[in-house]
């Protein structure tokens, strides 16, 4: 009785409980929405690489690595050499290795060289492998395969041709169009960098900017040649150099000129993990640092600890406006409703009634609020998880609340219905004085 006394009231004021429910529903779209962002950034951070023991790169910040290296925000300050890296994949501690080079892009998507060892060897989240979902792997010099996320934005199938160019992000310096790459696979979607890179061999980076040193110098014609020899020579033998390189290496005259971005290695035993990382970084032969993926993110929880409290702190402060209004537009409904309530007593209403009632309401508008929230939150997150993914490389998951969401939606519920009491009580003594006079 006293909810549909409630909600029949409020029904009378709808215009003035609708925009309390709608400054409310506002406030908490945004305090859940930032933090289902900062748990689904930490995840997604989290899941990016795992079963990588440590990540070598020249010397920089290890934040700074392992954001170029894994999550391809910012550029690398130098590179390594060749020789570097062989000494490395020599150490009886390394099991495995994944060169990685940066520096080019498509279109805005990062391409990525590498060797097969990547698809081999590289995991994220629960130890998942890079899976194909259409195609091969690049097996020459003139293949790429492509992420999900990259093919699903420009729309690229199996055997198109693309060209690369020179500089990293939306910024091309430099087409590569004397050595243009097939499309030969597609990965399946990660929901991590991955899905925004297209992978390549080292081969075929060496080809172009072989090809684009010699145009520099002022022949085209013989970059354009050299770029077919190269392709001419890995088609036909690519089997047996794709086995050498596995066992030894790139030849003589490419080591003396490739230079990596970062190296990810995994170990024998990881316990020799910090032995290894502090051999690395007091190497003589070149200025090195290796990091641990999983240590080196703590720090960037850390960096960025100070921004997450400040966005939940002003989401917090939004909310607190949302129940002020609902608290004003009680009070200042109190003097023309003392009539109703006089009314209310008159036909036998009780005081604590008059009370519930308005706490009813005030719990009405809250809940209201709450719950229009949330469906206003899952459906700005189904319209914009597309650019979320495209552009700031976030998958959002449309998922139940976690225990913290649903935590704070009953703070919120809580804290409406205590802000409440403030006007039950009010019109709780104003029913009493009404009461004991006669009122026309």
């Amino acid at each position: 009785m006293i909810l549909s006394l409630a909600v029949k009231s409020l029904r009378n004021r709808r215009f003035t409980a609708a925009l309390t429910v709608l400054s409310i529903a506002l406030s908490v779209a945004l305090l859940i929405g930032v933090e289902r962002l900062r748990q689904e950034s930490r995840e997604t951070f989290a899941s990016s690489v795992s079963g990588t023991d440590l990540i070598v790169g020249a010397r920089s910040s290890p934040v700074h690595l392992l954001l170029s290296s894994v999550f391809r925000i910012g550029s690398a300050t130098n590179n390594v050499t060749w020789e570097s890296y062989r000494r490395i994949a020599a150490l009886p501690e390394v099991a495995w290795t994944i060169p990685l080079s940066l520096g080019d892009s498509h279109r805005g998507f990062t391409v990525l060289g590498t060797t097969p060892d990547y698809f081999e060897h590289f995991r994220f989240g629960e130890s998942r492998r890079v899976e194909l979902a259409e195609g091969t792997r690049f097996a020459d010099a003139s293949s790429a395969v492509l992420g999900a996320e990259v093919a699903s934005a420009l729309g690229y199938r199996l055997g198109q041709e693309i060209v690369i160019a020179h500089g990293a992000g939306d910024v091309a310096f430099a087409l590569h169009k004397d050595h243009p790459f097939r499309v030969v696979g597609i990965l399946a979607r990660s929901g991590t960098p991955v899905d925004r890179a297209i992978h390549i061999s080292l081969e075929g980076l060496d080809a172009v900017h072989a090809a684009q040193s010699a145009e520099i110098a002022g022949d085209p014609l013989a970059a354009a040649l050299r770029s077919a020899k190269q392709r001419e020579s890995q088609s036909a033998d690519r089997v047996d150099h794709d086995q050498d390189h596995a066992r030894h290496g790139a030849s003589a005259s490419e080591a003396s000129q490739r230079t990596i971005t970062a190296v990810m290695v995994g170990l024998k035993s990881r316990n020799k993990a910090l032995f290894l990382q502090r051999e690395v970084n007091e190497s003589k032969d070149e200025p090195l640092t290796a990091i641990l993926p999983a240590a080196t993110l703590l720090e960037v929880w850390d960096i960025v600890a100070g921004v997450e409290k400040t966005l939940i702190a002003v989401s917090a402060l939004v909310v607190v406006m949302g129940l002020a209004g609902m608290l004003i537009a009680l009070l200042t409904s109190l003097s023309e409703r003392r009539r109703e309530m006089a009314v209310l007593r008159a036909v036998g209403a009780r005081p604590w009634q008059v009370f519930a009632l308005l706490l009813g309401e005030a719990a009405f508008l809250t809940v209201s609020g709450v719950a229009l929230g949330i469906a206003a939150l899952y459906l700005g997150l189904s319209a914009g998880q597309p650019w979320l993914e495209q552009r700031l490389g976030l998958f959002i998951a449309l998922r139940l609340p976690s225990t913290t969401e649903f935590g704070l939606m009953m703070l919120v519920a809580i804290c409406g219905v205590l802000i409440g009491l403030i006007p039950a009580y009010r019109i709780y003594r104003l029913s009493l004085a009404d009461g004991m006079t006669i009122r026309i």
